[in-house]
């Protein structure tokens, strides 16, 4: 998974990236996070991150959407291009649209300004946790196994995806849900059964959250087979995973 291999066993090895063009903002998240161990880097504009980011990739990034030279939002669009690298949104903006925009565009999590930074360093733990980040080595047997499903092949430990041997990069959240649905294939997995597989307890989405990381998804398996239709909706209930 590119921007995650920096693997260890302790948390220091794990490399945040913080993009805001408040020096303030800036500062206060560099010693939050700096205080539980991470290695922090910054930068105060989109076009300076995605130069460095694309040189040395981050374990996790935390992007502000207004920004000059280049917003949060195009940052993420070219960064997706080439990496699956999790991102966190972290905006002033309130508006419902912005942030189911910002999640079909790749966003693993979205966080508005006001915000706790004990908040922000939970939500931090657990996308790295769900990116395979451990503060402790993961043994044999806590590995997941190899999912195969008809042209599907999912290696949880490498986090790749292949779909008739072609490769298909998913973010974390992307990748867990679809994990959820082809282990069990024709059991239906409501919206919340979804959320429990994809995030922690303590973060909190709502039902359309999973809808736009259901319809990435797909658009992204169709991208290399137009006639991808192995994620099926029940409407009212939730998703399965097409039996063959």
């Amino acid at each position: 998974m590119p921007g995650n291999g920096k693997r260890g066993n302790m948390r220091t090895n794990s490399s945040i990236a913080l993009v805001d063009d408040d020096r303030n903002i800036l500062n206060s998240l560099r010693m939050a996070l700096e205080a539980e161990g991470y290695k922090i880097r910054t930068y105060n504009d989109g076009a300076a991150a995605l130069e460095g980011l694309t040189e040395t990739p981050a374990d996790l990034a935390i992007f502000d959407i207004k920004m000059p030279k280049m917003d949060g939002m195009e940052l993420l669009r070219r960064l997706r291009q080439t990496s699956d690298m999790p991102v966190i949104f972290l905006t002033s903006k309130d508006e419902e649209i912005d942030e189911l925009f910002g999640l079909k565009m790749g966003a693993d999590d979205y966080i508005a300004k006001p915000f706790s930074q004990r908040l922000l360093v939970e939500r931090v733990k657990s996308i790295l946790r769900r990116s395979g980040v451990k503060d402790t080595p993961v043994t044999p047997a806590q590995q997941a196994a190899i999912v195969e499903r008809g042209l599907l092949k999912m290696d949880p430990e490498r986090h790749t995806c292949h779909w008739d041997n072609k490769a298909v990069t998913l973010t974390v959240t992307e990748f867990l849900i679809l994990q959820a649905l082809a282990q069990r294939p024709g059991v239906v997995k409501s919206r919340d059964a979804l959320m429990d597989a994809a995030y922690d307890d303590q973060v909190y989405v709502d039902d359309r959250t999973i809808d736009s990381h259901i319809k990435r998804l797909r658009k992204k398996f169709k991208e290399v087979d137009d006639n991808f239709d192995v994620i099926e909706t029940l409407y009212g209930v939730g998703y399965r995973f097409k039996e063959a």
